[in-house]
């Protein structure tokens, strides 16, 4: 039981996800963060062989085999800073492939800063800007770690001028690279002249070395050849003239980005971004939120705009992301609930907005990936694990009395539309279930026409089909196969119950239903969409729609 007030207990709390374009090192800057922080004894690689460690984060068959991230996960984590802190870290890893870009967009919901990884040699890619917009949208400030210092990089300047000019971010570089690849000495901070020495590991060597203690950057010649110190000194000189000092309100509010340099692999720069997120980084925010009765309740009040604060004493929060089959002995299904105020305890009760349902709490999980163990009490800015059987969705809004609402998440249209049949007819039923079940984690979107009695599956790109297809054979046992459907897009639509209705009827072999029942238009083409909407004005298509 902590002896710490609420506002106490937000207070020490760090949610942060990590984004990046695929192969930035996102996955092996997650494990060694971990690593750093005391949670794991020893980080493992994305790709392993034979009996190797493999990543924490990384734990689906799919991921393992691929080497890649392909679903969010939490890893939570308790981590003295340099300054005598106990801090909270809640880290959550997301998918850097754009195919997944829907499941990375619901977890920055539940995250309150983002850690921007961007490949030394690379600079800024097309993934790293769709994330950094989503991430500008929100609001969400960024620390920008550039990972791969040890192979050859591009000149730090230009990185930082790329982050300027691209993402209309101010840079301020926080630590400076002496060097890259193998002629990479260290790094040293800004303002201070202190000097991170860099240990390169030997050649046949299993384990990497320690890299050796900090020191003044005057006493540190013995690291260097030749001219290499007195460029560095040059250089250092030239960034701390050109480029503004780390202000934290500018950072909070956006405008600013402070840069941290590294190499995940080798466990260099780790703790220094580490101390950075628990010094920096937001505890959780207020979130604005709207009191509610649910639907079905006579003469409720009108709804009541209203701000949730970290400290106050009631439980709220919502779901992000619905995970099933974590662990594939026991069928489970666990919601992610990202809490926004209150003290949790285990055994507590608590209702659903949009159903009045309610829901005991009895055995509520940390998180460590796959991993979890019983979580006794939470606090906001808390991302812990509600066991249900199709209870809770993506964009419940939870709380002690069943009337806060938060805004939902969104559901983006399809850009690919397959039909889906399973090899063995007589496990059509079982196909229905496991369909149903991956739509509501989000997966991928199901659709079900009005006239025949085909499965339409909706996904931003290829990977997620071959995904979905891995995962109900691993899961569910169920052999599948996708076929073109006669579908280009999706869209949602509404309008008076009237309009519907006579529209609907209209066009009833194009019309389906998605897994909340809400009407859906398939339309041939783009063009169809485009003709459809100017025959019938009264009716909206939309790309998007608010799940919860």
């Amino acid at each position: 039981m902590s002896k710490r007030t609420l506002a106490e207990e937000a207070l020490r709390r760090r949610t942060f996800a990590i984004i990046a374009h695929p192969d930035a090192g996102k996955t092996t800057l997650t494990e060694h963060i971990l690593l750093a922080g005391g949670a794991i004894r020893a980080a493992g690689a994305v790709r392993a062989r034979g009996e190797n460690r493999r990543a924490r984060s990384d734990w689906m068959k799919i991921e393992k085999e691929r080497g890649i991230s392909v679903t969010a996960s939490v890893m939570t984590f308790e981590h003295t800073t340099a300054d005598g802190a106990a801090k909270m870290f809640n880290l959550l890893d997301t998918p850097g492939h754009e195919d997944f870009s829907e499941d990375t967009y619901r977890t920055l919901t539940a995250a309150d800063c983002a850690i921007m990884v961007l490949d030394a040699a690379k600079g800024i890619e097309p993934q790293t800007l769709k994330l950094f917009e989503v991430c500008r949208l929100r609001d969400i400030p960024i620390i920008t770690f550039i990972n791969k210092l040890d192979r050859e990089a591009q000149d730090p300047m230009a990185l930082l001028d790329e982050i300027a000019s691209r993402l209309q971010l101010d840079p301020s570089p926080i630590w400076w690279p002496a060097e890259s690849g193998n002629r990479l000495r260290g790094m040293v901070e800004i303002g201070t002249g202190r000097f991170q020495p860099y240990a390169r590991k030997a050649a046949g060597a299993d384990e990497d070395p320690d890299h050796p203690p900090a020191l003044p950057l005057a006493d540190a010649a013995q690291y260097f050849e030749g001219s290499e110190q007195a460029d560095l000194t040059d250089a250092l000189e030239l960034v701390e003239g050109g480029y503004k000092p780390f202000d934290r309100q500018a950072f909070l509010e956006g405008h600013m980005t402070p840069v941290l340099w590294g190499s995940a692999l080798r466990h260099f720069g780790i703790e220094e971004l580490l101390a950075a997120i628990g010094e920096w980084a937001p505890p959780p925010k207020v979130m604005p939120a709207r009191k509610e009765a649910p639907p079905e309740t006579r003469n409720a009040p009108e709804p009541q705009v209203l701000t949730i604060e970290p400290g106050q004493p009631e439980v709220t929060g919502f779901v992000f992301k619905v995970q099933a089959n974590m662990d594939p002995n026991h069928r489970d299904r666990i919601a992610m609930f990202r809490m926004a105020s209150g003290s949790f305890k285990r055994g507590m009760k608590l209702k659903v907005q949009n159903t009045g349902k309610q829901l005991s709490v009895n055995a509520p999980i940390m998180f460590f990936a796959s991993d979890r163990e019983l979580a006794e009490e939470a606090y906001a800015g808390d991302v812990i694990g509600i066991p249900n059987h199709g209870v809770l969705r993506v964009g419940d809004s939870l709380s002690e009395s069943g009337l806060i609402r938060f805004a939902g998440l969104p559901n983006f249209a399809p850009e690919i539309l397959q039909r889906v049949r399973v090899k063995d007819p007589l496990k059509a039923k079982h196909l229905k279930k496991a369909l149903e079940g991956l739509a509501e984690e989000g997966v991928t979107q199901l659709f079900r026409p009005e006239m025949g009695s085909d499965f339409i599956v909706g996904a931003v790109g290829q990977l997620q089909f071959e995904v979905m297809a891995d995962r109900l054979g691993e899961e569910y046992g169920l052999d599948v196969v996708f076929e073109p459907s006669p579908w280009a897009e999706a869209r949602w639509v509404a309008g008076d119950k009237a309009d519907l209705d006579d529209f609907a009827g209209k066009y009833r072999p194009q019309m389906a239903v998605d897994i909340d029942q809400n009407p859906v238009f398939l339309a041939k083409s783009s063009w169809e969409t485009g003709y459809v909407g100017e025959r019938f004005p009264k009716i909206a298509f939309t790309k998007t729609r608010e799940r919860g």
